[in-house]
């Protein structure tokens, strides 16, 4: 089977599915800033069913897009030898990190660890903003370094 042929078609695959991700992403750490300033038992039991089934969605397109990227990176291996596509690994080495700490929130907030204050949790709920802004601006911009 040629896959370079359906390069584009994995190309848009992949960014179907990381837009996916990042809407989870996006609004996860939000819900969970919600969640911690609940206190009726029918709020808390609603945003641990909505963050239990927004992190699978985002899940399954976190597994999407790496699978989709790593069909483009065999299609492609040349990119391994790019400083840019090296850095935006990196990237989502750290992004895949996040994701992981969105679940142990998950998991916390569900046993009734709530913050003092939800601070830090809106520090937190920015994160995805600026892993967005570095991964797209190296895959555009391709800077040399």
């Amino acid at each position: 089977m040629d896959l370079t042929a359906g390069y584009l078609w994995f190309k848009a695959l992949h960014i179907v599915f990381m837009v996916t991700w990042f809407a989870g992403l996006f609004y996860l750490p939000r819900l969970f800033i919600y969640h911690s300033e609940a206190s009726d038992d029918i709020s808390l039991k609603r945003f641990r069913m909505m963050e239990r089934r927004l992190f699978v969605i985002m899940s399954i397109g976190a597994v999407l897009t790496s699978v989709f990227g790593v069909v483009l990176l065999h299609i492609n291996q040349a990119l391994l030898q790019q400083d840019w596509f090296r850095t935006k690994l990196v990237l989502l080495v750290a992004l895949f990190a996040f994701h992981l700490r969105c679940w142990r929130w998950i998991k916390l907030l569900a046993a009734g660890q709530m913050p003092a204050n939800t601070k830090w949790l809106r520090w937190f709920n920015e994160i995805p903003t600026i892993f967005l802004l570095a991964i797209i601006i190296l895959a555009i911009i391709k800077p040399t370094f």
